[in-house]
């Protein structure tokens, strides 16, 4: 399916947002420069005859994003929690995606369980509710189970959610195909992988027994943790479409009015969801990847709740102490070591002047110190953080995509709770912990110990593994194969420059 073909849809997606009126909406919002904001809508004008109507209820923005479907949807979720990116008014607007969405018909629900699980509704659940929340790939029920009395929320996948998912994702091949093609400079940023990566994500978040294992070995690793909590899984309700789980009673993390009247304080709150969230990607390199307020609550106790574990991020144990490293190293205004750090990972090559470097990070550090977050604006440092590192050649790290998309997701969550959050100094404790505890004298002993169990495992093997590595090293390297062009229809090449403008961005925090 990833032909040239794909270009209508990029032409749709642009047209779309011409249609409804969220071009200019979110170029505003966004304080696009003249040159691209008149560009998009000089190229998107011709074709707004092939943009969907969507609702005209719903404001110009939301509108279009969910007429094009759950991949834009999930764009529009990580930008209703960036007030400081798009303004407040934007964010709300795109909030009512995260779970108020339009949800499907009940009947659907029901039968689409009753086929699942293979039972009739009424030999599970006493009570089934209509639906509770619905988000871009399921809606949830409220249900009680009729064994034991417990309340539980019954999540279902939309019919025909994995076709539209895969439209979309081959429309993002194609745009990032010809991203490539038609910016050489941009190739650095890997833009197939990106999407190769995002494929992975969705296609896992499509299989809700996945998500049940992952909310059962992310409890396994929370349990201790203060002021934290998840709901328990009920696996002999749960199946490729459909996951059961405890109900969890709370405010939602998104609502300061229910929040404030509940007695809690967000100020504690938001810092408590920014250092849970570095404490499991730094401890146990296992983290909710997608912790926007729809998926977080407030229980009556204080604790921050988490649900819908469809995306996870995992990160081994070399790549946290390099981004503990590069945290501290913010955190201590050590831009030196920061860029040495990044310079011994490899994120930036070899060739490049590491001096030079430190100084374009301290330009993008120094203007948060000492100053409140109201005061910082972090669309003007993340566009200068992208000039130096095209500056220094760093290319895209696919590892790390999720845990950079989650920090400024949760980031915002936060910012959401407490305007006036530092997160430097809130991280700080977190990632001194860390250092302390893995980049020590007992963490390099236990370093040593699991080299040595590993070299006393392959010790008689080393001389044979030690050859055939020399005699692969040796061996000639033989020509990559050229990559094929795709032809491309003279009528169609603005278009896909069109579909490629409006996509660049969206890639980028997808």
């Amino acid at each position: 399916m990833r032909g040239p073909h794909n270009i209508i849809r990029l032409i749709r997606t642009g047209a779309t947002l011409e249609r409804t009126g969220a071009m200019g909406v979110i170029m505003d919002a966004m304080d696009a420069p003249p040159l691209v904001r008149g560009t998009l809508r000089f190229l998107a004008w011709p074709f707004q005859w092939l943009g969907l109507k969507g609702d005209p209820n719903m404001p110009p923005a939301t509108r279009a994003l969910t007429a094009l479907g759950p991949a834009y949807i999930k764009f529009g979720q990580i930008l209703s929690t960036r007030p400081d990116l798009v303004g407040d008014e934007l964010a709300t607007q795109m909030r009512v995606l995260q779970d108020k969405l339009p949800p499907f018909d009940i009947d659907v629900a029901k039968a689409s369980i009753e086929q699942e699980l293979g039972q009739p509704i009424e030999a599970m659940f006493d009570d089934f509710s209509p639906p509770v929340a619905a988000a871009s790939i399921a809606q949830v029920h409220k249900a009680t189970l009729r064994k034991t009395g417990d309340s539980v929320a019954v999540k279902v996948l939309r019919p025909g959610i994995e076709r539209a998912f895969r439209v979309d994702i081959d429309a993002f091949y194609f745009a990032a195909n010809m991203i490539e093609f038609l910016s050489p400079a941009a190739r650095r940023l890997h833009p197939t992988e990106v999407i190769a990566h995002f494929e992975g994500v969705v296609m896992g978040e499509l299989d809700l027994r996945l998500e049940a294992s992952s909310a059962s070995e992310f409890a396994s690793n929370t349990t201790g943790d203060a002021g934290f909590q998840l709901p328990g899984i009920q696996w002999d309700h749960c199946s490729r479409r459909v996951m059961t789980m405890d109900w969890a009673d709370g405010a939602p993390l998104g609502d300061n009015a229910a929040i404030d009247a509940a007695g809690h304080d967000r100020v504690v709150l938001g810092d408590r969801v920014l250092q849970l969230f570095l404490s499991h990607a730094l401890r146990d390199g296992y983290f909710h990847a997608d912790m926007h307020q729809g998926n977080l609550k407030v229980a009556p106790n204080g604790n921050i709740i988490a649900y819908d574990f469809g995306i996870m991020g995992h990160i081994d144990e070399y790549t946290r102490r390099v981004y503990a490293e590069i945290l501290y190293g913010f955190i201590k205004r050590d831009y030196r070591r920061v860029a040495e750090v990044h310079f011994e990972a490899g994120y930036v090559p070899a060739n490049r002047d590491v001096d030079e470097f430190a100084r374009a990070l301290r330009a993008v550090g120094e203007p948060i110190f000492g100053m409140d977050a109201s005061q910082i604006s972090m669309g003007s440092l993340l566009s200068y953080l992208f000039e130096v590192t095209e500056r220094f050649g760093m290319e895209t790290r696919t590892e790390l995509i999720l845990l950079q998309r989650t920090m400024v997701v949760v980031e915002g969550v936060a910012r959401s709770l407490n305007p006036q959050i530092n997160i430097w100094q809130v991280a700080r404790p977190v990632v001194e912990d860390y250092i302390r505890q893995s980049l020590g004298p007992r963490a390099l002993a236990q370093s040593l110990g699991r080299t040595a169990m590993v070299l006393s495992r392959f010790g008689p093997r080393l001389p044979q593994l030690v050859e055939s590595a020399l005699i692969r090293a040796s061996a000639p390297t033989p020509e990559p194969p050229r990559r094929r062009r795709r032809d491309l229809a003279v009528c169609g090449v603005s278009g896909a420059i069109l579909g490629a403008g409006v996509l660049a961005a969206c890639l980028a925090l997808l």
